[in-house]
């Protein structure tokens, strides 16, 4: 089974190496050197890495044969997929691959059916489960132990207790409300996006 363990963003310097946004707990041992990950796109890799140390809080990779800047930024955006073991489970039992939680039906600690998990999301201070609810509206559940009570693989659902809130309708109409405002915002260029 193939996971996206990394996002390749900027180069760093003049000597090739990128800074990576890590989607795996565990890169020490997917974001190792000598490790060989595959990529999408596919053309790009697959790519082996050479070395990889922290800066500034941010992990910084050099692969084989990627020898300057221009080479560096033509990754960007590239993700790095790594072969994985379909029965191979986090050392933590409190940790799970987004393989085991998509799909997974989430519902309320009284059996009220929420929706189902259809994309996961790292983002630097926590995941995200992007929920599809039965209307075929998302709502985004930020997965953390305060919200996700038991994620629960047998029965193959989440069970969540949300704050006030967070899934009230009118809490997604706020939502949508915010995003076309941004989106305009970023068409008359005052937006300024946080990403590389």
């Amino acid at each position: 089974m193939q996971l996206v363990v990394a996002r390749i963003g900027r180069a760093h310097g003049i000597k090739g190496e990128v800074t990576v946004e890590v989607r795996t707990d565990e890169p020490e041992l997917r974001l190792g050197p000598g490790a060989v990950l595959a990529t999408e796109p596919a053309g790009t890799g697959p790519l082996t890495i050479e070395t990889g140390r922290v800066h500034s809080g941010r992990l910084l990779l050099r692969f084989e044969g990627v020898r300057d800047r221009t080479a560096a930024e033509a990754l960007r955006n590239t993700l790095l997929i790594a072969e994985v073991d379909p029965e191979e489970l986090p050392e933590d039992p409190e940790e799970f691959y987004d393989h085991q939680l998509m799909d997974l039906d989430v519902v309320l600690a009284d059996g009220t059916e929420i929706g189902r998990i259809t994309e996961i999301t790292h983002l630097p201070s926590q995941d995200l489960f992007i929920v599809e609810r039965p209307d075929g509206s998302e709502v985004m559940i930020p997965f953390v132990e305060e919200i996700v009570a038991e994620i629960d693989l047998e029965e193959q659902r989440a069970v969540i207790t949300p704050p006030p809130g967070l899934i009230d309708e009118s809490e997604a109409v706020v939502a949508s409300t915010r995003d076309e405002d941004a989106a305009e915002g970023d068409a008359a260029g005052d937006g300024k996006r946080g990403d590389e």
